[in-house]
């Protein structure tokens, strides 16, 4: 860090800018109260508006009307600009509305003034521990002697085996308020500290899609040296110690039994009586919640840029075949001009007019045929008549109706399991409505189908009898 880069960071950097912004305490208390204090990741123009301008009625009203003189939209526009960068103004796919997100180096810059306000309780211990503990772990991680890593195991074996002998002997080590207190402030810093690490994370993978639009609107030379660098590019993100840690943080995330072990703890310590004396934010609650919903802003972007990739491939296909038109054209034009005055000898030699290629693949599978031909007639007696019986037992499964029953259920929870559902709605057609559950799954991406648990669905059928089927664990997701 030297003087030249600190100069190049006070003209360039949103964070910096905006801790030198005359209304700099407007603009960080605003974008706190309004993006990062609730975790909310985009608004509209006019939800962000809104919140403006009752935040600026209330400061006319104690400082003057010339306080803040300008309207809450010039407000958001400058602030969105490229001068200012504090928040990114962009349009949704599917919205004709300008949407606002909060930027990393304005989100950073406020997480460094809430820093400088005064704290009742500094934890300490739990970061001494955090830093031993992460030492620990990268040492016995990069250690090659066997000998090495089972004196070190058989060492943690020991502890625990001296800790089993103390509890049985009735000799139960409890923390006390403070310590608690230590690590859970720790816990809540990091956790929060996560959500922020989203948006830059995010903002990196937006500027790979910017840069990948610019080069695909000025490339002038061929398609597979485009392709090879931006798929270079993004596998060299992808293998980076970001992408690396990104991927293994999301599979870690996505388990549905270390989203229900989250959920368990947090529940248990929240609980604690010197936890609540602190009162904690109540969205620490489920903040893993948060974490997903911010990883899957991240994952859509990538998806995004996938999508580009794929409108590039069919422009290209297009314009290759207009050449090969114009090809054909030219072959047929130059064939015109000398019909009438044909060279002498061969002029051309096709050994056939198409090659000929079967591929097994290309076999056409069976299809009904739009009216049968039935030829065989049943055998009845005169006096017999034709059962109709089978007309009435079919069973119709309205899979609309499954689905309104999933995403009720998801109103009120983050999470659902169909063991959860079909106890709140009784299976009425047995296994052909499960099966339609199971393929409502299946169509589902944010639906997790854990084939290494399992649960039982029970109901009862037609007849009264009492049916069971094991079957994986089914979670649908918001």
């Amino acid at each position: 860090m030297d003087y030249d880069q600190l100069s190049a960071l006070r003209r360039s950097h949103p964070a910096w800018r905006l801790l030198l912004a005359s209304h700099a305490p407007l603009v960080a208390s605003f974008l706190n109260q309004a993006f990062i204090g609730p975790n909310v990741r985009t608004l509209s123009q006019s939800a962000l508006r809104s919140k403006l301008e009752d935040v600026l009625f209330g400061l006319r009203e104690a400082e003057g009307a010339e306080a803040f003189p300008r309207r809450a939209d010039q407000y958001l526009d400058e602030w969105a600009d490229d001068e200012h960068g504090w928040l990114r103004k962009y349009y949704p796919h599917d919205s004709d509305e300008p949407h606002f997100d909060v930027t990393p180096g304005a989100e950073r810059a406020i997480e460094w003034l809430a820093a400088l306000g005064r704290r009742s309780f500094v934890a300490t211990e739990s970061r001494i521990m955090t830093v031993f503990e992460l030492l620990r772990q990268i040492v016995e991680g990069t250690t090659l002697d066997p000998a090495s890593r089972i004196a070190e195991l058989e060492r943690r074996r020991q502890e625990l085996d001296d800790e089993i002998a103390l509890i049985r002997a009735g000799r139960i080590e409890v923390m006390d308020a403070a310590r608690v207190r230590d690590r859970f402030l720790q816990m809540a810093a990091t956790a929060r500290g996560l959500l922020a690490d989203f948006r830059e994370v995010e903002q990196n993978f937006r500027e790979l899609d910017r840069a990948v639009r610019e080069k695909i609107a000025t490339w002038e030379h061929g398609k597979g040296a485009l392709l090879a660098e931006i798929f270079g590019e993004r596998d060299a993100i992808a293998d980076s110690d970001q992408g690396k840690t990104f991927r293994a943080f999301w599979d870690f995330l996505m388990s549905p039994e270390r989203q229900e072990e989250l959920t368990r703890l947090l529940e248990a310590v929240l609980a604690l009586p010197a936890v609540a004396a602190l009162a904690p934010d109540a969205r620490l609650r489920r903040v893993h919640y948060d974490w997903l919903e911010a990883g899957d802003v991240a994952q859509r972007t990538v998806a995004r840029l996938s999508r580009q990739l794929r409108r590039y491939l069919d422009d290209q296909a297009l314009l290759e075949n207009r050449r090969v038109m114009q090809l054909i054209r030219g072959i047929e034009q130059h064939a015109l001009a000398v019909r009438e005055q044909p060279p002498e000898g061969a002029f051309a030699e096709v050994d056939e007019p198409a090659p000929a290629v079967e591929l097994p693949m290309e076999r056409p599978c069976f299809s009904a045929p739009l009216k049968p031909n039935i030829t065989a007639r049943p055998s009845l007696a005169e006096d017999e008549a034709i059962p109709d019986g089978a007309l009435y037992d079919q069973v119709f499964v309205d899979r609309e109706l499954l689905a309104r029953r999933i995403r009720r259920a998801l109103q009120a929870r983050a999470q659902v399991t169909l063991a959860e559902i079909v106890a709140a709605h009784p299976l009425e057609h047995g296994l052909a409505e499960l099966v339609a559950y199971l393929g409502l799954a299946a169509e589902d991406r944010r639906a997790e189908i854990d084939e290494r648990r399992t649960h039982a669905i029970e109901w009862t059928d037609h007849e009264g009898r009492a049916r069971r089927a094991t079957l994986p664990v089914v979670v649908f997701s918001r």
